[in-house]
């Protein structure tokens, strides 16, 4: 059962102690995302900083996502519940990262299938214990009860999931933002959830490949999706342009790695020196993670022939 896989135990908090403001936003027929602030997890925002939602097909509901803390995956699914009374058959994580799936055990059900990428298993399995002090360090109290819960259907490659009338597409990407990246195309609506491999106005975040991910990006925008749910920031319309900031990033960060790679800049200098162009400045929390992605980024193309 998912109670025993919970990574942190305890008395569980009331689901009104963490999101006062919940809403849910209709992006098309039978597709509703909630919006998580474009912050990093504090105790004022409760672990509320992804954007989660939910797919509704005749005959059953899958979740995508499932928020920072258990307190945001009750607000979720009350508000499913207030919604429609089907079956949540599915509850689907796109990559391992807390702050999209540590609301797990509000969705705890024999019927309720957790899925993931085949590598969820293990990546959790290397950074939970992280994961888990990051969470009580910032939340406190109200981070007990919250956790991942482990996937009882793992994707390699390609799944189709039906909702009734509703087919799901599933994709698991070779390492791209993470190495456990997965995106659901709902057919009907030709609605993308991309998961993190997209962040709209937030700085990308590079915990995979740079790489990788630009060709991740290059494969979604192909899809010509009408409607996309990025990880971060509002519902986008357009994928050529919802993909245009986070493509320019990564390709200047590539770009500028490699240069001081050739020019034998170590990778302390790098770290300081790059990116401190204005136009790149523009990101949100870009003074929080820039210098992490120059490192990740380094570190990548290292030893690129």
């Amino acid at each position: 059962m998912l109670a025993s896989i919970v990574l942190l135990a305890g008395t569980l908090p009331t689901p009104a102690t963490a999101a006062p403001d919940f809403s849910l936003e209709k992006v098309a027929e039978g597709i509703y995302v909630h919006r998580g602030q474009q912050q990093d997890i504090t105790a004022a925002n409760g672990g509320d900083i992804a954007n989660i939602g939910y797919i509704a097909g005749d005959r059953c509901v899958a979740v995508i996502d499932s928020g920072g803390s258990l307190a945001i995956g009750t607000a979720l699914r009350e508000a499913i519940r207030r919604a429609t009374a089907k079956p949540i058959c599915y509850l689907i994580h796109t990559h391992v990262h807390p702050d999209h799936s540590f609301g797990d055990a509000a969705f705890e059900d024999p019927a309720t299938v957790f899925v993931a990428h085949a590598e969820y298993p293990a990546a959790l399995a290397a950074r939970r214990d992280g994961f888990v002090a990051k969470l009580r360090s910032t939340l406190g109290a109200a981070a007990e009860g919250s956790g991942s819960a482990a996937p009882t259907l793992l994707v390699s490659d390609r799944e189709t999931l039906d909702l009734g009338n509703r087919r799901l597409s599933l994709q698991a990407w070779p390492t791209a933002h993470t190495n456990n990246d997965l995106t659901v195309f709902d057919e009907r609506t030709q609605t993308l959830w991309t998961g993190d491999l997209l962040f709209v106005d937030r700085i990308p975040v590079v915990d995979g490949r740079a790489l990788g991910w630009l060709k991740a990006m290059a494969a979604l925008r192909a899809l010509k999706p009408a409607h996309l749910v990025p990880g971060h920031g509002p519902v986008q319309h357009d994928a050529g342009a919802a993909f245009k900031p986070q493509q320019k990033y990564l390709d200047q960060l590539i770009n500028s790695v490699r240069a001081a790679l050739k020019a034998g800049t170590t990778l302390a200098q790098t770290v300081e020196t790059l990116g401190r162009e204005p136009p790149q400045k523009t990101w949100l929390l870009f003074d929080d993670y820039h210098r992490r992605n120059v490192t990740a980024v380094y570190t990548e193309l290292e030893w690129e022939d």
